[in-house]
């Protein structure tokens, strides 16, 4: 659906370091101006997906959209930069793609928890040269006693082609109401390939001999040390709105994704 175009001064940006993102950040904000967060009616995030994922944690709370410019590597979250001139009709005929994040609960060693959400996915990879040993619980019933691996982790439908499609995971159609759950390396059971689970499992992970076989939780880029036990879940009170150039939305990106090279 069409929505109104943002005017000058209603639009906020947000770039990374690097040369290219800053580079645009001064062609486009001596264009458009650059709202303040709280009164912006739409982001734009200048850099990789990185910056992209950076930028939904940090405007979770208000839901404002995000359009992706890239200026990194791979983009896979945003758009190409184009005519500057153009960004404004670009932003109000994109298609939208609505996303929950995932919520970890992670207790480390100290029994100190830590919070954090994910909108790829949450991973428990080993710490040490000692391969991990992990049970896996699935709404409280134990559904693996024990898997010997580097790690494991649970990918949203959004983050299916990110860490989760490297460690051979399923790619998920957006609207699959899905999960995919990828162990990283499995030693034992030597042909288990993971599970997809419903969009409503809780998970919960627990690290097996942790002070020898120490693992790190990881939230995307958000780490917990010394883990011992990690539970998560789709929070579906927390929508972010990410904005792709019209014919181009997620939903076609994961779908093309799975028929190329």
């Amino acid at each position: 659906m069409r929505r109104d175009a943002p005017q000058k001064g209603e639009i906020g940006f947000i770039a990374n370091d690097r040369p290219e993102a800053q580079e645009a950040f001064r062609a486009l904000t001596d264009v458009y101006g650059n709202a303040e967060r709280g009164e912006a009616k739409v982001i734009v995030a200048l850099g990789g997906d990185g910056t992209m994922l950076d930028v939904l944690r940090d405007t979770m709370e208000h839901n404002v959209p995000v359009y992706g410019i890239n200026c990194g590597t791979v983009g896979f979250l945003m758009n190409p930069l184009g005519d500057i001139a153009d960004l404004p009709r670009r932003i109000a005929t994109a298609d939208k793609a609505t996303i929950n994040p995932l919520y970890m609960e992670a207790r480390d060693k100290d029994g100190k928890v830590h919070t954090a959400h994910a909108i790829n996915e949450v991973s428990l990879i080993r710490q040490t040269r000692q391969t991990a040993r992990i049970a896996i619980k699935v709404n409280g019933e134990t559904r693996m006693g024990q898997l010997i691996c580097d790690g494991i982790l649970l990918s949203t439908p959004a983050g299916s082609t990110a860490y989760n499609l490297s460690a051979h995971g399923p790619i998920l159609p957006i609207n699959s109401n899905l999960l995919a759950l990828t162990p990283i390396s499995a030693f034992r059971p030597r042909r288990w390939r993971g599970a997809l689970l419903p969009y409503d499992a809780e998970v919960t992970f627990v690290v097996q001999d942790p002070d020898f076989r120490s693992c790190a939780a990881t939230a995307d880029s958000f780490e917990v040390r010394n883990a011992v036990e990690v539970t998560c879940r789709i929070d579906r009170q927390r929508r972010m709105t990410v904005l792709f150039d019209h014919g181009t939305g997620l939903e076609e990106r994961i779908l093309r994704e799975q028929f190329e090279d």
